[in-house]
């Protein structure tokens, strides 16, 4: 998993600026290589075979004696937490409603962080993707969502999560910041000029 760069961040910029000329809001764009470390899932995980495991094969052939199979449940563990510490492996361990949820929480943290409750119109609008775990979400102020409700940017969405899960993170970012422009600059025209937010796109790595 490569995050996009530099140049590719520059157009995620570039395609915001042109938006915010036709709209009052704000757009704020956020890609986090992966919203938790899920270091806890390694572990359970690591621990449950290190118990089950060795045990389970000395059950069959009693090759062991108590110290020896003490020592082989925590070499186990030792290799188990490190092997599942790869993120490929680990975000295949940690269920999907887990990943969403860590993903979804890191969403709403990085609304509040990054002031899109404080515009002047509330009309913040923040676009999130979190790639390990293969998520979008598109959260907006009160001005917004006024006018424009969830189930607005739900195709939208669909559409971005596809792209993502097929490694296409810059056109999926610049054809979602096309579309929801097409909506706010119907829904919210350009009143003003003002750009309260920074435009470039927010790494989390």
């Amino acid at each position: 998993m490569t995050l996009l760069t530099e140049s590719e961040q520059r157009q995620v910029a570039a395609a915001i600026e042109r938006i915010e000329r036709e709209t009052d809001a704000e757009l704020v764009t956020v890609l986090a290589a992966r919203a938790d470390d899920y270091t806890y899932i390694s572990l359970l995980w690591a621990g449950l075979l290190a118990l089950l495991l060795p045990g389970a094969l000395n059950l069959v052939g009693n090759w062991l004696g108590a110290g020896q199979l003490l020592l082989v449940q925590w070499a186990t563990f030792i290799l188990c937490s490190l092997l599942f510490r790869l993120p490929a492996l680990t975000t295949r361990l940690v269920p999907r409603p887990v990943r969403h949820w860590r993903a979804s929480n890191l969403a709403r943290r990085q609304f509040i962080e990054l002031g899109l409750h404080h515009t002047a119109a509330e009309s913040g609008m923040l676009i999130f993707v979190a790639e390990a775990e293969r998520y979008v979400e598109i959260l907006v102020d009160r001005g917004i969502a006024s006018r424009l409700d969830d189930a607005s940017w739900q195709a939208i969405v669909e559409a971005f999560t596809a792209q993502v899960k097929r490694g296409e993170t810059l056109q999926g970012f610049l054809a979602c910041i096309e579309a929801c422009g097409a909506l706010l600059k119907e829904q919210l025209p350009a009143t003003h000029e003002r750009n309260e937010l920074p435009n470039r796109l927010v790494i989390l790595s």
